[in-house]
């Protein structure tokens, strides 16, 4: 038997507000806020002396810094989210996360009150 490979994933929360300056007219393009999730899921064997994929606190510290640096915002104002869809949402936290956890397989940002979200899947 080959050795197993896990996924682990860790999630945080964030207000903020933002409209979509591109859509049709009427169709957010006005200032609104959400609830958002993000989740960061990685993937790897279980090493080292823990016998872990990674440091689940380290994820959850990095994860929730993310967050927070959106939290109670307007996403519009942010350099790379001048339209700030789910999808640019999913690169964001990608390009943030990645460099400190190179096995991240997996972003997914929803707006649970609206039943929406949105996965983007790394190589």
């Amino acid at each position: 038997m080959s050795d197993p490979v896990f996924e682990i994933t860790k999630a945080a929360a964030f207000d903020a507000a933002h409209r979509l300056p591109t859509s049709p007219e009427g169709h957010h393009t006005r200032v609104h806020g959400h609830s958002f999730r993000v989740e960061a899921t990685l993937r790897g064997p279980a090493t080292g002396p823990v016998g872990w994929v990674v440091d689940l606190g380290a994820l959850d510290e990095a994860l929730k810094a993310a967050a927070a640096a959106l939290d109670h915002t307007l996403l519009n104002d942010l350099p790379g989210l001048e339209s700030p869809t789910l999808e640019a949402l999913c690169l964001h936290f990608a390009a943030v996360l990645q460099p400190k956890f190179p096995t991240l397989t997996r972003i997914t940002v929803s707006r649970p009150s609206v039943g929406e979200s949105c996965a983007l899947e790394l190589e």
